[in-house]
């Protein structure tokens, strides 16, 4: 085979623009980098922004209220004077007459006051006397030589008989107060106290006296 003789491959044409496009935005993008890089960049955004202008806004000041006015002066008015009326006194005729049928009505006296109860207390009965201290005398007290003087307080009923006997006052001795006592309430009989002329029961003290002849 003859190889002079062969057909040949013969490339397409480039397109020229397309490259030199290409090419250009590289070599932007290229330019860029290094400007940012190298500080180009950050002196175009400062002048891009420009300066800033602060301002301090003072504070608006409250203005107080303003006091109120003084209240006006008024001009106190004349004094008024007025005449006292002249009041004549005189003194109240005295009405003999009313005094007079006073002194005529007689004051009523007060009533008298009650009468106090009238009380007789008990007594001894004449008819039956009671027995002495030498009828009661207790033997041993006499063998012994016991003296002494006993006060007994009796209660003594409408009838006159002795209900009960208590010592009030003893002797001394026990068998003398023992004794005076037994026979006042055994034997003893009085005439009744009363009260306005009436039986009443009441209490009574009386004496009773042991004493060994000599």
């Amino acid at each position: 085979m003859d190889l002079s003789t062969a057909p040949r491959y013969i490339p397409p044409p480039t397109n020229n623009r397309r490259t030199i496009g290409f090419l250009l935005v590289v070599a932007f993008h290229a330019l860029v980098i290094w400007a940012f890089m190298s500080g180009l960049g950050q002196m175009v955004v400062d002048r891009l922004k420009g300066p800033l202008e602060t301002r301090i806004i003072e504070e608006a000041k409250i203005e107080e209220d303003a006091p109120p006015p003084p209240p006006p002066k008024f001009a106190a008015p004349p004094p008024v004077f007025v005449d006292m009326p002249v009041v004549a006194i005189t003194e109240p005729v005295a009405d003999t007459s009313a005094i007079q049928s006073t002194t005529n009505v007689r004051p009523v006296a007060p009533p008298p006051p009650p009468k106090a109860d009238v009380v007789v207390a008990p007594r001894q009965n004449p008819r039956r006397p009671n027995t002495g201290a030498e009828e009661m005398y207790p033997a041993m007290s006499r063998r012994l030589g016991e003296e002494g003087t006993v006060v007994l307080l009796l209660t003594v009923n409408e009838e006159g008989r002795v209900t009960e006997a208590k010592v009030q006052t003893s002797s001394g001795f026990e068998r003398l107060d023992e004794a005076a006592a037994k026979e006042a309430g055994r034997t003893w009989r009085f005439l009744p106290g009363t009260i306005n002329g009436k039986p009443a029961s009441m209490q009574m003290p009386i004496r009773v006296t042991f004493k060994l002849p000599k």
